[in-house]
């Protein structure tokens, strides 16, 4: 695992546990600090030039006021011109969140005047609507939210005319977050275990959110259910069966199968596993029932999904199947 020195602006190697903070933030295209300019022989001068070294330094900035001598940010600490290594990350990526010892949560462009407790700015922020930022809210045990300030003095020997000034923290704000991304209090206050909740809620926090490449609406789930599978960009929504598939091999919860899709035609027959996590939008208050009679298990085939249900007739040839979830 690649951390950055919050003292040298440099990467280093570590893998004996090291404490660090750890950064979520949104993307913004052309302009964020990358793998390939910390390990680059740009100038200071170069640097402090880009348009995202700034936020690098701010949050460096942070991590050292809090005490933190190293710190984990995406955009810099993975090098995804290897697809090994960037698959190991996005493999790893929630833990990365759960073992930080603080996470900051930068919400870029919010005055720092409102009160996040009751400002629609704060709620509104793309932050809460975006795929990856969802494990980065749910895994950390602290996250700090910060937006700008603007200032004209020069700190700690830092360049650039921007400091950050804190918004709130999860752990006092566990009530107001839920109302804002529909995610149970005792998850963000890690009073209960996530894999307690059933598979249908957890996609249904995914269901409004979005992500540049389809692809990431599965990947960015795959900490959530605690699976691992390749990354193969190009695919589709072949990418969210995939996920399906792997969560089903670990798991009898029943509610995977349980969404609904309002643009289907309904003369049209469908699998029972979903194309994205859009379905499952009114599925979060479904858990899974279980009794003490024996069930066959369910599983993956090379001819499709092998499941036995208990079935009812309705009339004909109609027949209703009924799963273990309430």
């Amino acid at each position: 695992m690649l951390l950055l020195n919050v003292n040298t602006i440099k990467l280093e190697d570590y893998r004996d546990g090291a404490p660090y903070a750890i950064l979520s933030h949104r993307w913004v295209d052309g302009k964020e600090f990358l793998y390939e300019h910390i390990t680059s022989a740009m100038t200071e001068n170069e640097k402090v030039s880009h348009p995202g070294y700034a936020k690098v330094l701010g949050a460096c900035k942070q991590a050292r006021l809090d005490g933190h001598r190293y710190m984990w940010i995406d955009t810099c600490c993975i090098n995804k011109s290897s697809s090994a290594e960037l698959s190991e990350a996005i493999n790893s990526m929630f833990n990365y969140y759960k073992k930080a010892q603080i996470c900051y949560a930068y919400l870029a462009g919010i005055p720092n005047t409102i009160d996040p407790y009751v400002a629609e700015e704060f709620a509104r922020h793309e932050w809460f609507s975006r795929g990856w930022t969802l494990q980065e809210l749910i895994a950390p045990t602290e996250v700090v939210f910060f937006t700008d300030r603007e200032s004209h003095t020069q700190d700690d020997g830092w360049d650039g005319d921007t400091e950050h000034e804190w918004e709130g923290r999860k752990s006092s704000m566990c009530e107001r977050l839920s109302s804002i991304t529909g995610i149970d209090e005792i998850i963000l206050s890690h009073s209960r275990d996530i894999r307690s909740i059933s598979v249908a809620k957890r996609m249904s926090w995914a269901s409004k959110r979005v992500t540049t490449r389809i692809e990431d609406r599965a990947y960015c789930l795959i900490g959530l259910f605690d699976v691992n599978m390749p990354m193969l960009y190009g695919e589709g929504d072949k990418a969210f069966i995939r996920l399906q598939e792997e969560i089903l091999k670990d798991s009898n919860d029943e509610s995977l199968f349980l969404w609904t899709d309002d643009d289907a035609d309904p003369k049209t027959m469908t699998g029972l596993l979903a194309t994205s996590p859009d379905v499952f939008k009114c599925s979060g208050h479904y858990f899974p029932y279980y009794d003490w009679e024996p069930r066959v298990p369910f599983f993956k085939t090379n001819q499709g999904l092998q499941i036995t249900l208990p079935l009812r007739r309705v009339e004909d040839d109609i027949y209703t199947a009924s799963r273990a979830c309430t």
